[in-house]
């Protein structure tokens, strides 16, 4: 929800032209220079293909999850856009099997400490899922 009170499934509208059953597109990034840029490049490229509205909301929170992934994990190692007629899944897979912990209270006048801040603002659900070799931090947001 947003300051207005306004949910921001409810800004989105459901123009898409998705695939049926929707599409999952994977970027490998571990060892790739300059991993924030392509995963932004690659984020906006399906949201083209998608006619996805909002795109600079997405690409933001791409952005803010391959960062974190640079800053406190060694290194994203793949970014997944799974896309369905209900939601879009982001998913920064990495090496470190530390969850990440937004800084309470979040204080804005401070420098640092706000990339969970602003996923949790730009998007419907986030969360981390440990795997064997690291974790996933994945953000979801509502189509409809």
């Amino acid at each position: 929800m947003n300051d207005s009170g306004e949910t921001l499934s409810a800004r989105r509208t459901a123009a898409h032209f998705l695939p049926p059953g929707g599409q999952r597109r994977l970027l490998v990034l571990a060892g790739r220079p300059k991993p924030v840029a392509r995963a932004r490049e690659f984020t906006l490229s399906a949201l083209v293909d998608w006619s996805w509205p909002d795109a600079d909301d997405v690409v933001l929170l791409v952005a803010e999850l391959v960062a974190n992934a640079m800053l406190h994990a060694g290194g994203p190692l793949e970014l997944v856009l799974d896309v369905s007629d209900t939601r879009l899944r982001i998913e920064v897979s990495d090496s470190s099997p530390a969850l990440p912990a937004p800084k309470e209270p979040h204080r804005p006048s401070q420098p640092g400490g706000h990339g969970l801040y602003i996923v949790r603002q730009t998007s419907d659900r986030w969360g981390a899922t440990p795997r064997p070799d690291g974790k996933t931090v994945w953000a979801e947001i509502d189509t409809r």
